[in-house]
């Protein structure tokens, strides 16, 4: 860890100059300049004065959480192809979405094919319609939605897609929390 440059970076953020964060220390401006290069290391009374000026701990400091990953390719993504049904594929999108608040996944059918029925629970479901048409079961309601077009609800009801058109189609879904 260069506790240097997260130093620079957390002083930084609170939009202190080097001086200001030395004065709030009572040590030098030198020192604080060579401490964010990494050329020298404070003591631990020393480290503690500084975070506590620029509004942190020890333990928050040293306690790293691993950047999350924001850009998935489709090497991260898994596939579950011709599911009962289905006739299709089911592909998510983002690797233990399970574990998020939303959940994308691709759902790509043949003519004829159908998602899985989902019960109803807490939440809600988006869908965009990329390719083809989709009908929408929606508790004793069936709506159709085609490409380009884009549905969404609280999903208190069962609910599944339908490819009742004779091409086949793509939907972009996402489930709020994650269901799939």
């Amino acid at each position: 860890m260069e506790i240097g440059a997260k130093i620079r970076q957390l002083r930084q953020r609170l939009g202190l100059t080097q001086t200001e964060l030395a004065d709030r220390c009572e040590l030098s401006k030198g020192f604080i300049s060579l401490l964010e290069r990494d050329k020298t290391s404070p003591s631990i009374a020393t480290l503690v004065d500084i975070l506590e000026s620029l509004g942190t701990n020890l333990n928050a400091f040293f306690n790293e959480q691993p950047d999350a990953k924001i850009v998935f390719t489709e090497d991260d993504m898994s596939i579950k192809e011709d599911e009962e049904g289905l006739r299709g594929s089911i592909k998510w999108l983002v690797p233990n979405a399970q574990k998020n608040h939303m959940e994308p996944i691709l759902i790509a059918m043949a003519p004829g094919g159908q998602s899985e029925e989902q019960g109803p629970h807490e939440g809600e479901e988006f869908g965009y319609v990329l390719q083809g048409q989709v009908t929408l079961v929606l508790g004793d309601r069936r709506i159709r939605a085609r490409r380009g077009e884009s549905f969404y609800f609280e999903a208190t009801e069962p609910h599944q897609l339908i490819n009742t058109g004779k091409t086949p189609c793509r939907v972009l879904w996402v489930a709020s929390p994650p269901s799939f």
